[in-house]
């Protein structure tokens, strides 16, 4: 698999524990974490929060949306 359909695979990943955890839908989800910063932060990142916990990755996009002004 390309390093590319790793990150994509991996951001969808994301964006849905992201969902479940905050009880939202996919797509709520993506363009919650599209506006606070969330999806940059895993692009910028990707190399080391593809080595954490699903749980450890979904803190650190709450986090990253939070200091942007997000709420969850």
């Amino acid at each position: 698999m390309s390093e590319l359909k790793k990150k994509i695979n991996y951001t969808v990943v994301c964006v849905n524990e992201f969902a479940k955890k905050f009880e939202i839908t996919s797509k709520e989800a993506f363009q919650y974490l599209e506006k606070y910063k969330g999806i940059l932060f895993l692009k910028e990142h990707y190399e080391i929060e593809h080595t954490l916990s699903l749980e450890d990755a979904i803190e650190d996009l709450s986090r990253v949306c939070r200091t942007n002004g997000g709420e969850y």
